[in-house]
């Protein structure tokens, strides 16, 4: 069993916090990328962003009044199985991934590319530990991972 790092798990916050500002402030020691790779580069990145962001979105707002900032759900959330999450049962991990990804590859970070392999394997250990309090949370939540087996995003992962 993974630790709860406080009662509704802030500590996963606070540690998620920390990975995503050192993959934006990698930014600052890019490398850049070789003229011949810039363009083809940026739009990879830039449509790695868009997409991140799309899922982030998208899944906070079918989540409603379910989010949470915390990985231990609300005591008055319901557990949400349509539209995206239908797809996935972590997209906002996911949003967060391909965001990192995409903003390390604008700014051809190495560093950030290393911080975002980092955040990925952060986020799968956070998403066990969540999966724990909803399984505890939800009586339905075990059928819906087993129906639902993409973690993070949508026909990828």
């Amino acid at each position: 069993m993974l630790p709860e790092l406080g009662r509704r798990g802030g500590g996963w916050v606070a540690v998620q916090a920390v990975l995503l500002a050192g993959v934006f402030l990698s930014a600052l020691v890019g490398l850049g990328w070789p003229d011949e790779l810039e363009i083809a580069a940026y739009a990879v990145s830039a449509a790695l962003l868009a997409s991140g962001a799309s899922l982030l979105v998208a899944g906070a707002v079918q989540l409603g009044p379910a989010l949470t900032p915390l990985p231990a759900p609300r005591q008055s959330g319901e557990l949400v199985t349509h539209g995206l999450y239908r797809l996935v049962r972590h997209p906002l991990y996911g949003g967060g991934l391909l965001i990192a990804l995409g903003w390390s590859g604008i700014f051809g970070s190495p560093l950030g590319l290393a911080l975002t392999v980092l955040l990925e394997l952060f986020f799968e250990l956070k998403s066990r530990r969540e999966e724990q309090w909803l399984v505890d949370h939800y009586p339905g939540y075990a059928e819906y991972r087993r129906r639902t087996p993409r973690r993070f995003v949508p026909f990828v992962y």
